[in-house]
């Protein structure tokens, strides 16, 4: 079972703030970290009821970078999906099918929602290892931000993923294995013109994939001695 950060990027409406840490001791979460937020007034405290701790305990930091640096996982949440296999940065899940892939994972995982009129830049989708979007009408398919963030914390608690203290995992080694395999991008000499597009999707496979911290570190031995060979001849 992981341990799961709720992340807000740039929220701009602090009401909105108070009534996702009311979803998240709804469903037992407790870990809200926010990208320069909104100054939150009484307002905010007045949409968290009970929840109210939460914000209080909030981490505040001023970059997406630093909201993610500890967690193992990385999953982005978009309103906005593009059809298409070579859409790549948009290919979504589920909340439901996210949380049956979270089950029997036990790293940390970070959950990011982004701003409420924009939501998250391509930049950082790209960042994530998979996106999740809620199904909705397509004449209005953008939720309101708290109402997102309740949806998809409701279908983790469906499969009993609550907050716990797992062991910690390195972000360190995830990108480790991405350098593996772009060496191994070099050794077959890849195209240049295609090489970014090849990282983000392999980035997004092992996303959707959840592999272990052992099964990563098998990829990456694997990588590494095809890299090696291909190089020597």
């Amino acid at each position: 079972m992981p341990q799961v950060k709720v992340v807000l990027v740039e929220p701009r409406v602090d009401g909105n703030v108070g009534a996702v840490a009311r979803s998240m001791a709804n469903f037992g979460f407790t870990e809200l970290c926010m990208v320069k937020p909104c100054e939150l007034t009484d307002e905010a405290f007045k949409r968290a009821k009970h929840a109210g701790y939460i914000l209080k305990e909030a981490q505040i930091v001023g970059s997406f970078e630093e909201a993610i640096t500890d967690c193992f996982h990385v999953v982005g949440t978009s309103g906005i999906v593009t059809a298409g296999e070579k859409h790549y940065i948009r290919i979504p899940l589920t909340p439901k099918e996210f949380a049956e892939r979270l089950e029997d994972v036990e790293d940390k995982v970070a959950v990011v929602f982004g701003p409420e009129d924009t939501g998250l830049r391509q930049d950082e989708l790209a960042r994530c290892d998979l996106l999740v979007s809620i199904p909705s009408h397509e004449d209005y398919p953008v939720l309101n931000l708290s109402h997102a963030v309740n949806i998809v914390l409701y279908e983790l608690y469906q499969k009993q993923i609550h907050v716990g203290s797992p062991k910690k995992a390195s972000e360190h080694e995830k990108e480790k294995l991405l350098e593996f395999f772009d060496d191994l991008l070099d050794a077959i000499n890849y195209p240049e013109f295609r090489r970014e597009r090849t990282s983000i999707m392999f980035r997004r496979m092992m996303g959707r994939a959840m592999p272990s911290r052992w099964e990563f570190h098998t990829i990456m031995g694997v990588f590494g001695d095809a890299a090696k060979l291909i190089k020597k001849k």
